[in-house]
């Protein structure tokens, strides 16, 4: 019998607002870039400063709701989710097209550690700093 886990956390800054389209079926799914970064010192001593991008996926409709009113650019974020590669072709192309994602599935979350802006324009931080995704049941 095989056994494996597919678990993700990471913390890092929204690149942009998150995006919410509707689906054929009558659903919704939230996109959302966030950037990691990392620094270390490379062999000749100097300073080298990296970011790398991922891409969230989330289908949830609770969690959805939450991060249309408070995923905005430059947030501060920590996920817990899964890896998840897509597979397509894009008309008129042979080769076959590839995307990983972070999927924010039931049983994972999506917390806010700074305090952004409130939804009422006075400056006064959110009150509402995390959304767990729908329980796993």
């Amino acid at each position: 019998m095989a056994f494996g886990m597919n678990r993700v956390e990471l913390i890092g800054r929204l690149g942009a607002d998150v995006t919410v389209n509707h689906l054929t079926s009558g659903g919704r799914v939230a996109n959302m870039s966030v950037a990691t970064d990392e620094s270390f010192v490379d062999r000749t001593g100097n300073r080298v400063d990296r970011t790398e991008w991922h891409r969230l996926v989330t289908f949830q409709p609770g969690l959805i709701d939450m991060l249309e009113r408070h995923a905005r650019k430059g947030r501060l974020i920590h996920v817990e989710g899964k890896l998840q590669t897509r597979r397509w072709k894009k008309d008129g192309e042979d080769s076959d097209r590839f995307s990983t994602e972070v999927l924010v599935v039931p049983g994972h979350k999506i917390q806010f550690l700074d305090k952004g802006p409130a939804a009422n324009g006075t400056g006064a931080p959110a009150q509402v700093d995390d959304m767990e995704a729908d329980p796993p049941f």
